[in-house]
C-alpha cells in the first residue's frame, strides 16, 4: 500500500468534517454522536494507512469472498497473514482431499490445566467456498513460494480465555430443519473471521426495524452484501472497516471487549515476529482479519507500533489433537445463530456474482467438486488511498433492475417441488409468486425481489394453511435456492483409525463414503471370510451413534453364532463420529479397550459397570488378559459398595457370565471365584440393614436373596460358612409388608418355617380386616420373592385365588386396581411366572370348571386300611416265615398286628424315612399308623 496523503485533515478529512457537522446539527449540540461518527472515520483512517495491508472480511460473505479473489490477483501477495488459530495450520494442507464445507477440528479429551467437568474440549471452523478465507488458503497453498502464516491464538488459548458464562441463545428461528446435519459439529465451539453483528439486541432490534427484514442474515444481504458485490475494491474495504468500527463503538459497556483486544495484541504480536525473523516486506503481505479487528485501537497495532509485545501465557499441558470433518450449511447457521437458509442463499448469491463479474476465484487443485484455479497474471501497481466513502454514502442505491429470467426460474421451480411433496400447485400459483415478490420488494424498498422476498411470496400463495407433506414450502425453497450442501472429508485426509474402519470393510463391496443409508446381507456360513466384518460392526454398533451402524437381523450375545446378519450402514452420514474416534486410538478395538478401562476406574463405576465391561470384552475383545483386568475390578467395586441399588444387575449379569463360562471353560475364573465369595459375604453382611433401610427397595432385597441362594452351593464349595446367610436372616426385622413376605419366603427356603406355617400365616392376613389394604404390598413381596426362592410359586398362585375367592366385593374392587399397578411397577417380569403356574394349575376348558377342585381345598385322605397280602411275594413270604420275621424285626415292628415298633438298630433309620418303611411294612403285613398329611417333616428329603 502506499504511504497515508498529508493534507492537513488526513485523507479522510472532508468525511469527517462533513460527519461531525451533520451530527451537531442533528443533535442539536455536542454529544457522544459527533465523537462515535468521527472516531469511525478516524479508524478507517488508521486501517487504510497501515503500511501492513489489511483486507476486513465478514464470515461467509460473498462480497469478501469476491473482493479476495479479485485483490490476490491484483496484489499477489507473497506473504498472507490469517485470522485463525495457529496450531491448524497444518490441517489446511489436507483440505484438497475434501469436499467443502469442512470443518478444521481441535480436540481434546484428557486435559491438564482445565477443570475436568469441561472435558472434552472441541474447537471447529468451517471453511465453505463462498468465504475469503477459502480463497486465501487457496492461492498460497496452490502458489509457489507464497506463505501462509495463521497469527490468530491457539485452541488452547480459545478455552483459557473463555468466559465462565452461558452461552448466548442462538437467534429465534435460526435452528436448521435437518437435525442430522445440524448436528455435525456437536457442542464444539465456533470459531469464525469476521463476526460483523451488533453488540446488543436494541441496535439489531432498530436496524431490522428500520430496514423491513425479519433477522439479521436478510438486513446484511440487503444493505452490505448486494451494495458492494458490485463495488470496487478500495470502497470495499472502506466501507468493511467503517462497520466494523460502527459495531466496535457501539458495544455497551465492556463486554467481550477485553478478550477482543488480547486477540488483537496476539495477532499483531505474532505478525511483527514473523516480520522480523523472516525479513519480509510489509508490502508485500496481507494481513486478512475481521473488520471487528480491522478497526482496533490496541497499542500494539502496525508493524511500527512502539509498543512492548504483548505478553503470550504459556499453552496448558492438554495434549490436542487435530483433524478435518465434515460440515454443512445447516451446520454453519445452527452453532453462529444464522438464520435458516443463509449460508445457501449466501452460496447462491457467490455463484451469480461470479457468473455477472467474470472472476475466476482460486480453488484447491484435485479438490472434489470443484474447477481448477485462476491463471496467474502479473500484480497491479499499489493504487493511493483516497476517500471513496464520501461517495458511496452520499450516492443513491444502484436502481437494478429485475432479472425477470432468475424470477422465473425460480417460480417454476418452486412449483414443480411444491408438486412433487403433495402441495396442489399450479402455473397460477407461478405466476401469484412472481407478482407477490415483486409487490413485497416494493413494499421494503427494495428495486429487485431478493430470495427472502421470493421465500415469502412462496410460502403466502402456495403453503397457505396447510402442509401436505413432510417439508413446508420453507424448506423447498432452501432446496431450490442450492440446498444444504454437505462437506465430507477425502480418504487421505481421514485418520487412521477411519482408513482402517473403511479397508476392513472393503469386502463387503459398498461405497461407505456415500451419505446414504445401505444394506450389508452377511451369509457368514457361505462366506465365513465375512466374520471379521461381522465382527467389526458389532464394535462399531458400540462406539458409533445408534443410526450409523444398525442391526436388522442378527445378535450378539454370549454363548450365540449368528448364522446370517442384515446391518443398514449409514457410516458416511456420520463420518464426524468416525473420524472423532480416530482421536482416541489407532483402531476400534484399540478404543474400545481404553472406553472399557476408563468406564471401571471413573469415580461413578460400580459393581454392575464392571461386569458390562467383562461381557462387553468377552463380546468384542475376545476375552483375555484385559477381561481379568476387568473381573479383577468387579470384585474390589463390590466389596466397597454400601448400597445395594445395583443388586439386580449384579445378579442379571452374573449369572449370565457363570452360564458363559460353565458352557465354554472347564474352570471358572479366578476372578469369578472371587466374586461369588465376595459377594456372598457382603450380601450377607448388608442383609439385615437392607430390610429395615427405606432407600432399599423390595427388588434390591430379592436380588440380593437371589445371588445368596442362587449361588450358595458354588460360594459354599470355595469356603463360604452357611451359617453366616442363615444368621443374617434371623437377624432381619423388617416393618414394611413387602419386606416382611419376602423374610417369610427366605425362611421357608432355609427351613426356620414351614410352607403350612406360611399358608397360615396369609389366611390371617386375608382374614384380618385391617391388613386387607396392604395386602397387595405382601403379594408383591411374595411375587418378588419367587426369583430367590422359585419354588413358592404355588403357594403364590393359592394365595391370590384365595383373596379373589374369600374377599367380598366391596373390598376386592376398590383393591383390584391398587393390586395391578403394584404388580406392574414392582413384578413386571415376574408375573409371566405366575402366570403360567396358574395356567398348570386351573383347568383349561369351561366344561370342567364346575368339577374343577383347587388342589389347596381337598381334605387329605382318610388312613388307608392294610391290604391282605396276596400274590407271589406273600405266597413267598408264607412259605418262609423266617425271612418275613428277620426284615420285620430288622425294621423295629412287631409281628402282632397294630403293635407298635420295637426299639432297635433301625429305628433311626426308620425315623429317617417313615415313608419307606411304611411302604415295606405294607407289604409284608399290618402297616403302622401313617404320616398324616400336613405333618412337620422330621429331616432333609
Amino acid at each position: 500500500m502506499s504511504e497515508r496523503v498529508p493534507d492537513g485533515l488526513g485523507t479522510f478529512g472532508a468525511l469527517r468534517e462533513q460527519l461531525t457537522t451533520a451530527a451537531e446539527a442533528f443533535a442539536d449540540g455536542p454529544g457522544a454522536v459527533p465523537e462515535i461518527l468521527s472516531g469511525m472515520v478516524d479508524d478507517v483512517d488508521r486501517a487504510l494507512s497501515e503500511r501492513l495491508e489489511i483486507f476486513p472480511v465478514c464470515h461467509h460473505s460473498p462480497a469478501s469472498a469476491l473482493a479476495m479473489a479479485r485483490r490476490l490477483r491484483d496484489k499477489q501477495p507473497k506473504v498472507i497473514y490469517l485470522e485463525l488459530c495457529e496450531d491448524l495450520r497444518p490441517l489446511l494442507d489436507e483440505l484438497r482431499n475434501c469436499r467443502l464445507p469442512v470443518a478444521l477440528q481441535a480436540f481434546a479429551s484428557e486435559i491438564d490445566g482445565f477443570p475436568p467437568e469441561s472435558a472434552p474440549l472441541s474447537v471447529v471452523a468451517p471453511i465453505t467456498e463462498a468465504s475469503a478465507e477459502y480463497q486465501a488458503i487457496a492461492y498460497a497453498l496452490d502458489t509457489p513460494g507464497v506463505e501462509l502464516v495463521l497469527v490468530d491464538r491457539s485452541t488452547d488459548h480459545v478455552f483459557q480465555w473463555e468466559p465462565d458464562e452461558p452461552p448466548a441463545e442462538a437467534e429465534p428461528g435460526s435452528e436448521s430443519e435437518s437435525e442430522d446435519d445440524a448436528a455435525l459439529h456437536g457442542d464444539a465451539v465456533g470459531l469464525e473471521i469476521g463476526d460483523l453483528r451488533p453488540g446488543f439486541a436494541e441496535l439489531e432490534e432498530h436496524l431490522l426495524h428500520h430496514g423491513r427484514v425479519r433477522h439479521w442474515s436478510e438486513w446484511w444481504d440487503q444493505y452490505v452484501e448486494q451494495p458492494l458485490i458490485g463495488a470496487d475494491y478500495a470502497t470495499y474495504r472502506q466501507v468493511m472497516v467503517l462497520i466494523g468500527s460502527l459495531f466496535r463503538r457501539l458495544r455497551p459497556g465492556r463486554r467481550g471487549v477485553e478478550a477482543d483486544e488480547n486477540r488483537e495484541r496476539y495477532m499483531w504480536t505474532r505478525m511483527r515476529e514473523h516480520l522480523a525473523s523472516s525479513g519480509a516486506d510489509p508490502a508485500d503481505c496481507l494481513y486478512v482479519c475481521g473488520a471487528f479487528h480491522a478497526a482496533s485501537t490496541v497499542e500494539q497495532f502496525g508493524v511500527d507500533a512502539d509498543a512492548e509485545p504483548f505478553e503470550i501465557a504459556p499453552r496448558t499441558a492438554t495434549r490436542w489433537l487435530y483433524g478435518l470433518i465434515p460440515s454443512s450449511h445447516a451446520a454453519i447457521e445452527a452453532q453462529f445463530g444464522l438464520a435458516s437458509g443463509s449460508v445457501s442463499i449466501a452460496a447462491a448469491t457467490w455463484a451469480k456474482a461470479l457468473r455477472h463479474a467474470r472472476v475466476a476465484p482460486y480453488r484447491l487443485k484435485g479438490q472434489k467438486g470443484t474447477r481448477e484455479t485462476a491463471k496467474k497474471r502479473a500484480p497491479a501497481p499499489p493504487e493511493p488511498v483516497t476517500d471513496r466513502l464520501s461517495g458511496f454514502l452520499a450516492a443513491p442505491p444502484a436502481l437494478d433492475g429485475i432479472d425477470e429470467d432468475e424470477l422465473l426460474g425460480w417460480c417454476a421451480g418452486i412449483v414443480r417441488l411444491a408438486r412433487r411433496n403433495g402441495y396442489l400447485a399450479s402455473t397460477a400459483d407461478a405466476i401469484a409468486v412472481f407478482e407477490t415478490s415483486v409487490l413485497l420488494a416494493g413494499l421494503r424498498g427494495r428495486r429487485r425481489p431478493t430470495p427472502y422476498d421470493f421465500q415469502d411470496a412462496a410460502i403466502t400463495c402456495i403453503e397457505k394453511d396447510a402442509v401436505p407433506g413432510r417439508r413446508d414450502v420453507r424448506r423447498l425453497c432452501e432446496i431450490l435456492l442450492g440446498g444444504d450442501r454437505v462437506g465430507q472429508v477425502g480418504y487421505d485426509a481421514l485418520p487412521p483409525l477411519a482408513r482402517d474402519v473403511l479397508d476392513r470393510l472393503a469386502p463387503l463391496g459398498l461405497d461407505l463414503e456415500k451419505r446414504t443409508i445401505q444394506r450389508a446381507l452377511l451369509d457368514l456360513d457361505a462366506r465365513p471370510e465375512l466374520a471379521p466384518c461381522s465382527q467389526l460392526l458389532w464394535i462399531l454398533r458400540h462406539l458409533l451413534p445408534d443410526d450409523a451402524v444398525r442391526p436388522i437381523m442378527g445378535s450378539r450375545r454370549l454363548g450365540e453364532r449368528s448364522i446370517q446378519e442384515s446391518w443398514d450402514l449409514a457410516i458416511g452420514r456420520n463420518q464426524r463420529s468416525l473420524i472423532e474416534l480416530g482421536y482416541e486410538g489407532v483402531t476400534v478395538e484399540q478404543v474400545l479397550e481404553q472406553r472399557l478401562r476408563r468406564a471401571v476406574q471413573g469415580e461413578r463405576a460400580t459393581a454392575s459397570v464392571a461386569l458390562d465391561a467383562v461381557e462387553q470384552s468377552l463380546l468384542y475383545l475376545g476375552g483375555g488378559r484385559l477381561t481379568d483386568e476387568l473381573g479383577a475390578r468387579a470384585v474390589e467395586l463390590l466389596s466397597a459398595e454400601r448400597t445395594v441399588d445395583d443388586a439386580p444387575e449384579v445378579l442379571r449379569r452374573m449369572r449370565r457370565l457363570l452360564g458363559h463360562y460353565r458352557a465354554t471353560r472347564p474352570a471358572l475364573p479366578r476372578w469369578c471365584e472371587a466374586f461369588v465369595t465376595t459377594g456372598y459375604a457382603h450380601y450377607c453382611t448388608l442383609l439385615p440393614t437392607a430390610f429395615t433401610d427405606d432407600d432399599s427397595g423390595v427388588r434390591q432385597v430379592a436380588a440380593m436373596l437371589g445371588f445368596l441362594f442362587g449361588m450358595e452351593s458354588l460360594a459354599l464349595s470355595f469356603g463360604c460358612d452357611h451359617a453366616q446367610l442363615e444368621l443374617a436372616v434371623r437377624q432381619s426385622h423388617p416393618e414394611a409388608p413387602a419386606k416382611v413376605a419376602l423374610l417369610w419366603a427366605a425362611s421357608c427356603q432355609l427351613g426356620l418355617l414351614s410352607q403350612d406355617d406360611l399358608r397360615s400365616r396369609c389366611d390371617d392376613l386375608l382374614a384380618n380386616p385391617l391388613v386387607v389394604p396392604a395386602f397387595p404390598q405382601y403379594l408383591s413381596g411374595f411375587v418378588q420373592a419367587l426369583e430367590p426362592v422359585p419354588a413358592l410359586t404355588p403357594l403364590v398362585v393359592e394365595v391370590i385365588s384365595k383373596s379373589f375367592a374369600r374377599l367380598p366385593d366391596t373390598v376386592l374392587l376398590p383393591w383390584l386396581p391398587r393390586l395391578i399397578t403394584t404388580l406392574r411397577d414392582n413384578a413386571r417380569e415376574l408375573v409371566p411366572v405366575l402366570v403360567r403356574e396358574a395356567g398348570r394349575t386351573f383347568p383349561g376348558s369351561l366344561a370342567a370348571i364346575d368339577a374343577w377342585v383347587p388342589p389347596w381345598s381337598r381334605r387329605p385322605a382318610e388312613a388307608p386300611v392294610a391290604p391282605t397280602p396276596s400274590g407271589p411275594v406273600a405266597d413267598l413270604l408264607t412259605a418262609h416265615p423266617a425271612t418275613y420275621e428277620a426284615v420285620a424285626d430288622l425294621l423295629g415292628y412287631d409281628r402282632t398286628a397294630g403293635a407298635a415298633p420295637r426299639p432297635s438298630a433301625a429305628a433311626a433309620l426308620l425315623a429317617r424315612h417313615p415313608e419307606t418303611a411304611g411302604a415295606v411294612a405294607t407289604l409284608l403285613g399290618p402297616a403302622p399308623e401313617p404320616v398324616r398329611a400336613g405333618d412337620p417333616p422330621r429331616g432333609g428329603s
